[in-house]
């Protein structure tokens, strides 16, 4: 029987497959010529207001081993709490921000490592304030639908202990996937965000 032309089936999911990085990050893997810088990979300009950060992490399998071909992107809102969006109504983002980063890990290492800003707290759909966070997406060879998961701060135990999403997580032990520590040794600080993608340490993943 033929389908009818009116409706629209869901496509099935596939896994990313090692080519995710032609078209999204062709200079990380050594192809040249389609982007002079690969989008995602500089989020920051000398304008740019607030505290100067770096992310760093690796995601990491069931074994216990970093993945060496995962694609991470994170977004987060600017120092003021507003994100870089045309559908922003509380006010006008930080123009030298982009909000957006995007990153193949390292080949060797499996590690990403992004220079960013903390972000400042934005409004949780009841108007109640979320702690700071950014929203991190993985894809990698194996992995048939994108994971969302967050990365709060771990000197920020105050509003972390009051955010709305995190006070839905009904196993209180598994917050702590989501905390990356700081580590002030480092100029400027960074955050380390190691994702376990499988096993005991198991990040929570987010169904959005």
């Amino acid at each position: 029987m033929v389908q009818r032309l009116d409706i629209l089936k869901e496509t099935p999911s596939q896994t990313a497959g090692p080519y995710v990085h032609i078209g999204a990050t062709p200079n990380a893997i050594d192809i040249a010529g389609v982007w002079q810088t690969d989008l995602g990979s500089v989020m920051l300009t000398a304008e740019t207001t607030g505290e100067r950060i770096v992310v760093k992490g690796r995601v990491i399998d069931g074994a216990g081993r970093p993945l060496t071909d995962a694609l991470v992107e994170i977004w987060q809102a600017d120092a003021a709490g507003l994100y870089n969006s045309p559908q922003e109504p509380r006010g006008t983002a930080d123009r030298h921000f982009v909000g957006w980063g995007r990153q193949a890990v390292d080949r060797d290492t499996g590690e990403f490592c992004f220079a960013t800003i903390k972000p400042g707290s934005v409004p949780f759909g009841d108007g109640r304030l979320m702690a700071p966070h950014i929203t991190v997406w993985i894809v990698a060879r194996g992995i048939n639908i994108g994971l969302h998961t967050r990365l709060y701060f771990g000197d920020e135990a105050v509003a972390n202990a009051g955010d709305p999403v995190l006070l839905r997580i009904e196993d209180r032990s598994r917050i702590a996937t989501l905390v990356a520590p700081k580590d002030l040794s480092t100029d400027p600080p960074t955050y380390r965000f190691d994702i376990h993608l499988q096993g005991p340490q198991e990040t929570v993943f987010f169904d959005i």
